[in-house]
Protein backbone atom coordinates (compact mmCIF):
# COMPACT_ATOMS: atom_id res chain seq x y z
CA UNK A 1 0.00 0.00 0.00
CA UNK A 2 2.89 2.61 0.83
CA UNK A 3 4.98 1.78 -2.36
CA UNK A 4 1.13 2.18 -4.65
CA UNK A 5 0.63 5.40 -2.61
CA UNK A 6 0.73 8.46 -4.52
CA UNK A 7 2.26 11.31 -2.39
CA UNK A 8 4.50 8.59 -0.11
CA UNK A 9 8.33 7.54 -0.32
CA UNK A 10 9.20 4.61 1.05
CA UNK A 11 13.11 4.94 1.70
CA UNK A 12 13.71 1.76 2.99
CA UNK A 13 11.93 -1.89 4.11
CA UNK A 14 13.84 -3.99 6.56
CA UNK A 15 12.92 -7.74 7.56
CA UNK A 16 13.05 -9.56 10.48
CA UNK A 17 12.58 -13.27 11.77
CA UNK A 18 8.80 -13.20 12.06
CA UNK A 19 6.40 -15.05 10.48
CA UNK A 20 8.64 -16.82 8.76
CA UNK A 21 12.78 -16.61 8.98
CA UNK A 22 14.63 -13.66 8.23
CA UNK A 23 16.31 -14.88 4.85
CA UNK A 24 12.55 -15.95 3.77
CA UNK A 25 10.86 -12.84 4.60
CA UNK A 26 13.92 -10.83 3.24
CA UNK A 27 13.25 -12.85 -0.25
CA UNK A 28 9.27 -12.29 0.03
CA UNK A 29 9.76 -8.64 0.56
CA UNK A 30 11.80 -8.45 -3.26
CA UNK A 31 9.88 -9.79 -4.83
CA UNK A 32 7.23 -8.09 -3.48
CA UNK A 33 8.82 -4.76 -3.88
CA UNK A 34 9.75 -5.84 -7.51
CA UNK A 35 6.13 -6.45 -7.88
CA UNK A 36 5.51 -3.41 -6.99
CA UNK A 37 7.85 -1.57 -9.60
CA UNK A 38 9.79 -0.34 -6.90
CA UNK A 39 13.73 0.22 -6.63
CA UNK A 40 13.41 0.81 -2.68
CA UNK A 41 16.09 -0.55 -0.88
CA UNK A 42 15.54 -3.74 1.39
CA UNK A 43 17.83 -4.38 3.98
CA UNK A 44 18.02 -8.42 6.36
CA UNK A 45 17.86 -7.65 9.86
CA UNK A 46 18.24 -9.82 13.08
CA UNK A 47 17.50 -13.62 12.35
CA UNK A 48 15.71 -13.99 15.94
CA UNK A 49 14.39 -12.23 19.10
CA UNK A 50 17.05 -10.72 21.36
CA UNK A 51 16.79 -13.61 23.97
CA UNK A 52 14.41 -16.00 23.47
CA UNK A 53 14.47 -19.07 20.69
CA UNK A 54 12.50 -17.87 17.89
CA UNK A 55 9.23 -19.33 16.90
CA UNK A 56 7.69 -18.74 13.26
CA UNK A 57 4.02 -18.68 11.94
CA UNK A 58 4.09 -20.86 9.37
CA UNK A 59 1.15 -22.61 9.99
CA UNK A 60 -1.00 -19.85 9.76
CA UNK A 61 1.25 -18.44 6.49
CA UNK A 62 2.90 -21.60 4.92
CA UNK A 63 5.91 -22.16 5.02
CA UNK A 64 7.20 -19.47 2.60
CA UNK A 65 5.22 -16.73 3.88
CA UNK A 66 3.38 -16.38 1.41
CA UNK A 67 0.59 -19.10 1.12
CA UNK A 68 3.16 -21.72 -0.68
CA UNK A 69 2.84 -20.92 -4.27
CA UNK A 70 6.38 -21.16 -5.46
CA UNK A 71 6.53 -17.17 -6.35
CA UNK A 72 10.20 -16.91 -8.14
CA UNK A 73 13.16 -15.15 -6.42
CA UNK A 74 13.52 -11.79 -7.51
CA UNK A 75 16.15 -10.59 -9.85
CA UNK A 76 18.12 -8.17 -7.45
CA UNK A 77 19.45 -8.68 -3.83
CA UNK A 78 19.10 -7.25 -0.47
CA UNK A 79 21.44 -4.64 -0.03
CA UNK A 80 24.74 -5.12 2.23
CA UNK A 81 24.30 -2.79 4.79
CA UNK A 82 22.38 -4.30 8.33
CA UNK A 83 19.00 -3.64 8.66
CA UNK A 84 19.71 -1.79 12.25
CA UNK A 85 22.32 0.24 11.04
CA UNK A 86 19.92 1.43 8.31
CA UNK A 87 17.41 2.38 10.33
CA UNK A 88 19.78 4.20 12.13
CA UNK A 89 20.75 6.19 9.11
CA UNK A 90 17.64 6.45 7.89
CA UNK A 91 16.25 8.10 10.90
CA UNK A 92 19.25 10.02 10.93
CA UNK A 93 19.03 11.55 8.00
CA UNK A 94 15.66 12.01 7.23
CA UNK A 95 14.34 14.60 10.17
CA UNK A 96 10.11 14.11 10.77
CA UNK A 97 9.86 11.10 9.31
CA UNK A 98 6.93 8.38 10.32
CA UNK A 99 7.88 4.37 10.80
CA UNK A 100 6.00 1.37 10.32
CA UNK A 101 6.84 -1.54 11.93
CA UNK A 102 4.67 -4.59 10.58
CA UNK A 103 6.80 -7.41 12.18
CA UNK A 104 9.04 -8.07 15.87
CA UNK A 105 10.49 -5.23 17.31
CA UNK A 106 13.78 -6.96 17.61
CA UNK A 107 15.23 -4.26 14.76
CA UNK A 108 14.29 -1.24 16.17
CA UNK A 109 15.02 -2.60 19.72
CA UNK A 110 18.74 -3.20 18.39
CA UNK A 111 18.45 0.32 17.05
CA UNK A 112 17.24 2.14 20.16
CA UNK A 113 20.10 0.06 22.50
CA UNK A 114 22.73 1.78 19.91
CA UNK A 115 21.12 5.27 19.48
CA UNK A 116 18.55 6.19 21.70
CA UNK A 117 18.70 9.72 20.43
CA UNK A 118 16.83 8.82 17.15
CA UNK A 119 13.95 8.69 19.05
CA UNK A 120 13.73 12.59 18.27
CA UNK A 121 13.39 12.23 14.65
CA UNK A 122 10.66 10.26 14.22
CA UNK A 123 7.20 12.13 13.65
CA UNK A 124 4.46 9.15 13.80
CA UNK A 125 5.59 5.37 14.55
CA UNK A 126 3.23 2.99 13.85
CA UNK A 127 3.11 -0.42 15.38
CA UNK A 128 0.78 -3.73 14.03
CA UNK A 129 1.03 -5.58 17.07
CA UNK A 130 -0.31 -6.55 20.56
CA UNK A 131 -3.87 -7.17 21.70
CA UNK A 132 -5.04 -4.16 23.54
CA UNK A 133 -8.80 -5.24 23.98
CA UNK A 134 -9.19 -8.95 23.09
CA UNK A 135 -7.63 -12.48 23.14
CA UNK A 136 -4.38 -13.51 21.79
CA UNK A 137 -3.60 -15.01 18.10
CA UNK A 138 -0.79 -17.51 19.60
CA UNK A 139 -1.47 -17.69 22.95
CA UNK A 140 -5.01 -16.46 24.78
CA UNK A 141 -2.59 -13.43 26.46
CA UNK A 142 -0.71 -12.59 23.42
CA UNK A 143 -0.77 -11.61 19.93
CA UNK A 144 2.55 -12.70 17.59
CA UNK A 145 4.32 -10.00 16.36
CA UNK A 146 4.70 -8.76 20.53
CA UNK A 147 5.19 -12.67 21.82
CA UNK A 148 7.94 -13.43 19.56
CA UNK A 149 10.00 -11.14 21.24
CA UNK A 150 8.55 -9.62 24.49
CA UNK A 151 11.68 -8.09 25.42
CA UNK A 152 12.44 -5.84 22.16
CA UNK A 153 8.35 -4.75 22.14
CA UNK A 154 8.84 -3.48 25.83
CA UNK A 155 11.68 -1.83 24.92
CA UNK A 156 10.35 0.34 22.20
CA UNK A 157 6.95 0.55 23.95
CA UNK A 158 9.55 2.38 26.41
CA UNK A 159 11.82 4.50 24.89
CA UNK A 160 9.28 7.43 24.31
CA UNK A 161 8.48 6.83 20.67
CA UNK A 162 5.51 9.02 19.06
CA UNK A 163 4.12 5.02 19.26
CA UNK A 164 0.60 4.16 17.44
CA UNK A 165 -0.67 0.73 18.32
CA UNK A 166 -2.73 -1.38 15.62
CA UNK A 167 -3.55 -4.24 17.63
CA UNK A 168 -5.00 -7.97 16.13
CA UNK A 169 -8.47 -7.08 16.96
CA UNK A 170 -8.87 -4.37 14.46
CA UNK A 171 -8.45 -6.62 11.16
CA UNK A 172 -11.24 -8.93 12.67
CA UNK A 173 -15.17 -8.83 12.27
CA UNK A 174 -16.06 -6.63 9.51
CA UNK A 175 -12.73 -5.86 8.97
CA UNK A 176 -11.91 -9.47 7.17
CA UNK A 177 -12.18 -9.13 3.44
CA UNK A 178 -15.20 -11.51 3.07
CA UNK A 179 -16.11 -13.91 0.10
CA UNK A 180 -18.00 -10.72 -1.56
CA UNK A 181 -14.82 -8.51 -1.04
CA UNK A 182 -12.43 -11.05 -2.27
CA UNK A 183 -14.71 -11.42 -5.25
CA UNK A 184 -14.01 -7.47 -6.18
CA UNK A 185 -10.85 -7.65 -5.47
CA UNK A 186 -9.94 -10.53 -7.98
CA UNK A 187 -12.37 -8.24 -10.53
CA UNK A 188 -9.95 -5.35 -10.46
CA UNK A 189 -7.49 -7.74 -12.66
CA UNK A 190 -4.47 -6.55 -12.01
CA UNK A 191 -1.32 -8.51 -11.07
CA UNK A 192 -1.35 -6.92 -6.75
CA UNK A 193 -4.97 -7.85 -7.24
CA UNK A 194 -4.53 -11.72 -7.80
CA UNK A 195 -1.29 -11.69 -5.52
CA UNK A 196 -3.05 -10.12 -2.90
CA UNK A 197 -5.71 -12.90 -2.87
CA UNK A 198 -3.43 -15.31 -3.80
CA UNK A 199 -0.55 -15.00 -1.28
CA UNK A 200 -2.96 -15.39 1.39
CA UNK A 201 -4.27 -18.58 0.82
CA UNK A 202 -3.16 -20.75 3.49
CA UNK A 203 -3.82 -17.73 6.42
CA UNK A 204 -7.65 -17.72 5.14
CA UNK A 205 -8.02 -21.52 6.11
CA UNK A 206 -5.79 -20.79 8.87
CA UNK A 207 -8.42 -18.19 10.13
CA UNK A 208 -11.52 -20.41 9.58
CA UNK A 209 -10.16 -22.90 12.17
CA UNK A 210 -8.70 -20.72 14.23
CA UNK A 211 -11.66 -17.91 14.46
CA UNK A 212 -14.32 -19.46 12.37
CA UNK A 213 -14.27 -16.46 10.23
CA UNK A 214 -14.54 -16.82 6.42
CA UNK A 215 -12.64 -14.91 4.83
CA UNK A 216 -9.16 -12.82 4.98
CA UNK A 217 -7.79 -11.18 7.60
CA UNK A 218 -5.48 -8.37 6.68
CA UNK A 219 -3.44 -6.81 10.05
CA UNK A 220 -0.54 -5.63 8.46
CA UNK A 221 -2.55 -3.52 5.81
CA UNK A 222 -4.91 -2.13 8.08
CA UNK A 223 -1.75 -1.18 9.95
CA UNK A 224 -0.33 0.83 6.54
CA UNK A 225 -3.79 2.12 6.25
CA UNK A 226 -3.86 4.06 9.54
CA UNK A 227 -0.10 5.04 8.91
CA UNK A 228 -0.78 6.46 5.34
CA UNK A 229 -4.57 8.10 6.88
CA UNK A 230 -4.58 8.64 10.32
CA UNK A 231 -8.46 9.11 9.94
CA UNK A 232 -9.33 5.24 9.33
CA UNK A 233 -8.75 5.01 12.77
CA UNK A 234 -11.91 6.19 14.37
CA UNK A 235 -11.54 5.76 17.77
CA UNK A 236 -8.02 6.10 19.86
CA UNK A 237 -6.88 6.97 23.01
CA UNK A 238 -3.86 7.13 24.64
CA UNK A 239 -2.45 5.32 27.97
CA UNK A 240 0.32 3.50 29.52
CA UNK A 241 1.44 0.73 27.46
CA UNK A 242 3.82 -1.98 28.97
CA UNK A 243 4.75 -5.76 27.68
CA UNK A 244 4.91 -9.07 29.66
CA UNK A 245 8.45 -10.24 29.98
CA UNK A 246 8.01 -12.52 32.90
CA UNK A 247 5.62 -15.39 32.89
CA UNK A 248 5.28 -18.02 30.34
CA UNK A 249 1.49 -18.09 31.30
CA UNK A 250 1.17 -14.43 29.84
CA UNK A 251 4.66 -13.96 28.12
CA UNK A 252 4.04 -10.72 25.21
CA UNK A 253 0.80 -9.95 26.83
CA UNK A 254 -0.12 -5.86 26.18
CA UNK A 255 -1.02 -3.93 29.14
CA UNK A 256 -2.71 -1.65 28.67
CA UNK A 257 -3.25 1.03 32.06
CA UNK A 258 -7.36 2.07 30.61
CA UNK A 259 -8.05 3.11 33.95
CA UNK A 260 -4.73 5.43 34.82
CA UNK A 261 -4.43 3.33 37.39
CA UNK A 262 -0.42 2.73 36.56
CA UNK A 263 0.59 6.45 38.18
CA UNK A 264 -0.86 5.15 41.57
CA UNK A 265 1.55 5.01 44.52
CA UNK A 266 1.12 1.23 44.77
CA UNK A 267 1.95 0.58 41.22
CA UNK A 268 4.87 3.94 41.29
CA UNK A 269 7.51 1.15 41.47
CA UNK A 270 5.95 -1.31 38.49
CA UNK A 271 5.16 1.30 36.19
CA UNK A 272 7.59 4.08 36.58
CA UNK A 273 9.38 3.40 33.59
CA UNK A 274 6.31 3.08 31.25
CA UNK A 275 5.45 5.43 28.60
CA UNK A 276 2.21 6.80 27.39
CA UNK A 277 0.64 5.31 24.09
CA UNK A 278 -2.19 5.82 21.64
CA UNK A 279 -4.34 2.55 20.97
CA UNK A 280 -6.25 2.58 18.08
CA UNK A 281 -9.74 1.04 19.21
CA UNK A 282 -11.85 0.89 16.11
CA UNK A 283 -11.51 1.72 12.46
CA UNK A 284 -13.35 3.01 10.08
CA UNK A 285 -13.87 -0.02 7.91
CA UNK A 286 -15.35 1.08 4.81
CA UNK A 287 -12.45 3.45 4.29
CA UNK A 288 -9.92 0.83 5.25
CA UNK A 289 -11.48 -1.14 2.25
CA UNK A 290 -11.59 1.30 -0.10
CA UNK A 291 -7.90 2.35 0.96
CA UNK A 292 -7.25 -1.82 0.27
CA UNK A 293 -9.02 -1.09 -3.30
CA UNK A 294 -7.38 1.97 -4.35
CA UNK A 295 -3.72 -0.03 -3.58
CA UNK A 296 -4.80 -2.54 -5.55
CA UNK A 297 -6.25 -1.00 -8.48
CA UNK A 298 -2.89 0.50 -9.76
CA UNK A 299 -2.06 -0.91 -12.91
CA UNK A 300 1.39 1.13 -12.92
CA UNK A 301 3.14 -2.30 -11.94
Amino acid sequence: MALQARDVEVLAITTVAGNVAVEQATRNALYVVELCGSDVPVYRGAAKPLLREYVNAEWFHGKDGLGEHNYPAARRSAESLHAVDAIIQTIDENPGIMVVTLGPLTNLALALARHPGLVQNVSRFVIMGGNPCCEGNVTPAAEYNIYVDPEAARIVMRSGLPIELVGWHLCRGDAVLNPRDIEHVLSLGTPLAKFAVECNSTAMEALRVQTGEIGICLPDPVAMSIALDPGVCNSASEHLVDVEVSSELTRGMTLVDRLDVGGDVRNADVWRNVKRVKVCWTIDVPQWKRALIDALSSRRV
